[in-house]
């Protein structure tokens, strides 16, 4: 076995043991350079009977991992073939499986299952998508991790193959007996996709009834002669998975994916109740299309005359609360705090008050309402209710002004105040959500620096995931296709790494910051200067002050 803080291939140490199979044990290890945790899988030589077989299965496994890239599946970094062992070192998966939740718990709530059997559909619809199809054929709670954030991982490929057609070689006994599909033994036929399937329909079973299928009495039943309150709608999707004929089920996981999306419809209860909705449905139908002729026509004058004021003040805007009026007048259009916004960073600065003038939006607005008393007015609510996209454009664009112009003198201030609007933009803007990571790290960095007890240890991890995310908004500047755009994201890049030379040494090396901002000058000489070229030299001339700091700084 491997000791307690050994180096493996000379850079992952192992910090401790976190799982033992009867062919293998899994520890947690460290790559210190890179300052990220792994796992290590050993099979030792002389611990398996046939290890020349097992190395194969291993190499099969491996071999598959290292061909996919999916959120739910682990990543295999690295296979290590050493005189006494067979190590593969792949991402460390926190949490526990959803076998050890069923242990704890019992059944699971409805919900959740389905919330899993999405994720577990969309990765098996993505392996079933390869060329070839992989077919995982072992789906069970214990190969399910769940990990803190709620998500799903879906762990051990032992028994996964490639499609081959009119392969029957692969049906003997391959599988767990409960969960396995009955074409997975005996010869009674070729796996593929719908095998996975019916596995994923008998782990559905096991974890929302609590009723294990390897056990006594080795059937699955309708799941409410279990639990009456269970849907009716999971019943008969569950049911259809698990048919003992591959016809008979799902003949896709895209298929299955809509069952599971619209299960409420195809409850009996949905069904009775929308029979009964059908005849007052009816019954009122043709008063509302009477009273809708009749409101319509008030409704597209009433829009029309507040498109026009809209407009008409927008137009006219020169202060802060001519804005304020636009918003209110219709908050569900984007025009008013885009300009709004750019109307406070015109001169490329935003001073603390212009701050708090754009914070107000998201506690909403003053106005004033019939009765003459003020009210407060949600305006970014509507707005992300009407125009979800429109919304996070503001949000983004807005966050960009409080990280690049706001007028304070330490950086976790931009970023925390930025990262409160890049929040909701990270769905549309990957680089947001880096932003808002380097919030966070600033954020921690200061806790661990201000602590009576320094945590050094802990403030340099946190040093070590701020290089790392600053690497990756230099690769998400490439993508920018405005060159202004491109120089925000230098300078700040420029700005971080001179501000943070003597931590950032300790994570990483003189050579790796020195070549990330040669890189950077590189770029920006290549760009259209006609128009930022002043802009251009001075970050070309901070570039050469700070690497000149590095290459003079003590290692």
């Amino acid at each position: 076995m491997l000791e307690i803080g050994s180096l493996v291939d000379g850079k992952y140490k192992i910090l401790n043991k976190v799982g033992q199979g009867g062919m293998s044990v899994v520890y947690l290890a460290m790559n210190e350079k890179a300052n990220k945790q792994w796992a290590v899988k050993e099979v030792r030589k002389d611990g398996v009977l046939d290890f020349e077989s097992v190395k194969q299965g291993l190499v099969a496994e491996t071999d598959i991992l290292k061909k996919l890239s999916h959120p739910n599946l682990p990543s295999i970094i690295d296979v290590i073939d050493t005189e006494d062992s067979f190590i593969i070192i792949m991402d460390y998966i926190q949490g526990n499986s959803l076998n050890r939740a069923l242990e704890e718990f019992g059944a699971q709530p409805q919900e959740m299952v389905i919330a899993w059997a999405k994720q577990l559909c969309d990765v098996l619809g993505y392996l079933h998508s390869r060329t070839p199809a992989i077919i995982y054929r072992d789906m069970k709670p214990s190969n399910v991790m769940l990990k803190p954030d709620g998500n799903i991982t879906l762990i051990d490929f032992g028994t996964a193959r490639e499609y081959k057609e009119k392969n029957l070689a692969d049906t003997t006994c391959l599988g767990t007996v409960g969960y396995a599909a009955p074409e997975q033994f005996g010869g009674m036929g070729q796996t593929d996709a719908r095998t996975d399937i019916y596995c994923l329909g008998a782990t559905l079973y096991h974890l929302v009834t609590g009723m294990n299928p390897c056990e006594p009495p080795y059937e699955i039943k309708p799941i409410r002669e279990i639990n009456p309150t269970l849907s009716s709608g999971l019943e008969r999707i569950i049911l259809k998975c698990t048919q003992r004929n591959p016809e008979d089920r799902y003949q896709s996981c895209a298929e299955l994916m809509y069952a599971l999306e619209h299960y409420e419809e195809i409850d009996d209860v949905h069904r009775k109740k929308q029979k009964k909705q059908l005849g007052t449905f009816i019954l009122t139908v043709a008063m509302t299309v009477v009273f809708a002729f009749v409101s319509l026509w008030g409704y597209i004058a009433a829009e029309n005359k507040k498109s026009e004021n809209y407009e008409v003040i927008l137009k006219s805007a020169e202060s802060v609360d001519d804005y304020y009026e636009a918003i209110l007048t219709d908050p569900t259009k984007v025009a008013a705090y885009l300009q709004f916004n750019k109307f406070l960073t015109d001169d490329f600065a935003l001073s603390k008050e212009e701050g708090q003038q754009l914070l107000k939006l998201q506690i909403g607005l003053d106005k004033k309402n019939a009765s003459g008393f003020s009210e407060n007015v949600e305006v970014l609510e509507q707005l992300k209710k009407e125009d979800p996209e429109g919304y996070q454009n503001v949000c983004y664009e807005i966050g960009q002004s409080f990280l690049f112009y706001y007028d304070v003198k330490v950086d976790r201030d931009r970023y925390s105040n930025a990262s409160k609007w890049f929040e909701d933009a990270k769905e549309s803007y990957p680089i947001a959500g880096i932003y808002c990571d380097i919030s966070n790290c600033l954020e921690l960095i200061n806790q661990y620096n201000g602590s009576k007890i320094k945590q050094t240890e802990k403030m340099y991890e946190e040093y070590g995931k701020l290089w790392t995310m600053i690497s990756e908004l230099k690769i998400k500047a490439d993508e920018f296709d405005s060159v202004d755009s491109k120089l925000q994201v230098w300078n700040e890049i420029e700005s971080m790494i001179n501000t943070n030379i003597a931590p950032f040494l300790e994570v990483t090396t003189q050579e790796e910051m020195i070549e990330l901002l040669n890189t950077i000058s590189s770029d920006a000489d290549k760009v259209n200067k006609s128009v930022l070229e002043e802009d251009v030299k001075a970050l070309q001339s901070s570039i050469t002050d700070t690497i000149k700091k590095i290459e003079s700084a003590k290692v």
